[in-house]
């Protein structure tokens, strides 16, 4: 009988042996996957300020992330390469980035446009408009942000900027008025901050500055209004405008705001709401997934929503941009110029602060 129970006593110590061990091996290959990768290096500003605000993916593969303070990076797969304005760029906060048909990089920022093009920064000027009124937010005085490009079907590009919307047409740009009105998106006090062509080729306008939302159809330009979702807090505030993100396989077209979202079929709007969320962004993967990017990521499936946020790894839960690479991973930038990569198991962080002493 003492045989027995020390042999039970031995088999139990050996089993929390081996399940510790096992355990142990997890938590360094989990540590291992995380400081084995190339990471994103942070070194203006502190340690939480500042966005990963926009990504793409070129077409050589090389992924492009847009900071609103650490400028521009580049990774190939296999290395990070910063760019700030002591490479060309004409301002470290970049705001937006746009790959055009001919594989040249636009790059908004706080100031302008850059253009990169065979490994060379080159500043674009837009030219203004006279009687452009002039801005009464001290903040935003001269400045001219760039918050948006597309290249519409026509091959011509369009830029929503603090100035107004222009269009290029590889040789010079054209102020594109949608409102002349006192309140209309003409001036920067009250501007276009995204613009989405669909597959009809009408283009959609929004901003925070105006309710409702703008559709062009190539002759004239028409306003949706929608109605007004409210955005969490002590005091819950409404909001009926809208940005215009993405038109999904089924040929929806879906706008954001800071009390939700909004689903346009063609003929009515549905909207969504979720507490203590508004979306910046939303994007649709290879299977027909949408993800909303804003309080932590939401999946759709079309039936039902998964939140995923800290609690899931996803450790600052603040998106600002998201993108679905060519091998189906999803890129997630953040407040704190963070950045995150979902393999569609784990979150893994690729970015790093360090403090550069002066």
């Amino acid at each position: 009988m003492k045989n027995y129970f020390l042999q039970t006593q031995v088999f139990i110590f050996l089993t929390i042996l081996l399940f510790g061990s096992a355990c142990n091996a997890q938590v360094k290959k989990d540590l291992q996957k995380e400081n084995e990768h190339p990471k994103l290096i942070k070194t203006l500003g502190g340690p939480r300020s500042g966005n990963v605000q926009c990504i793409i993916q070129d077409k050589a593969g090389n992924l492009w992330f847009g900071t609103t303070e650490n400028g521009l990076y580049k990774y190939d797969g296999k290395s990070f390469t910063q760019y700030l304005m002591t490479d060309g760029l004409n301002s470290n906060s970049v705001y937006t980035l746009f790959e055009d048909k001919d594989g040249k990089i636009w790059i908004g920022t706080e100031v302008g446009l850059c253009l990169y093009d065979d490994k060379i920064f080159a500043e674009i000027k837009i030219p203004l408009p006279k009687n452009l009124p002039p801005n009464k937010n001290d903040h935003y005085r001269n400045k001219h942000w760039v918050f948006s490009i597309i290249q519409a079907k026509s091959g011509k590009l369009w830029f929503a900027t603090i100035d107004g919307v222009y269009i290029y047409d590889g040789k010079s740009f054209t102020l594109f008025i949608i409102n002349e009105t006192a309140s209309g998106f003409l001036s920067t006090n009250h501007n276009v901050e995204r613009i989405l062509e669909d597959k009809a080729g009408n283009i959609w306008f929004g901003a925070r500055t105006d309710k409702g939302v703008y559709r062009y159809d190539g002759k004239s330009i028409i306003k949706l209004e929608l109605m007004e979702l409210f955005q969490d807090g002590p005091k819950p505030k409404p909001h009926n405008w809208g940005w215009p993100q993405l038109q999904d396989k089924k040929g929806n077209i879906w706008f954001t705001n800071w009390g939700g979202a909004y689903r346009y079929d063609g003929k009515s709007f549905t909207s969504f709401k979720f507490p203590n969320n508004g979306f910046t962004r939303i994007i649709e993967d290879k299977k027909g997934n949408l993800w909303f990017g804003g309080d932590g990521i939401h999946r759709y499936d079309g039936e039902t929503f998964t939140h995923f946020s800290t609690k899931d790894g996803l450790m600052n839960p603040s998106v600002w941009s998201i993108l679905e690479d060519k091998n189906g991973n999803l890129w997630i930038g953040t407040r704190g110029t963070s950045l995150f990569l979902y393999d569609g198991k784990t979150f893994i962080t690729y970015s790093e602060y360090k403090q550069i002493d002066n």
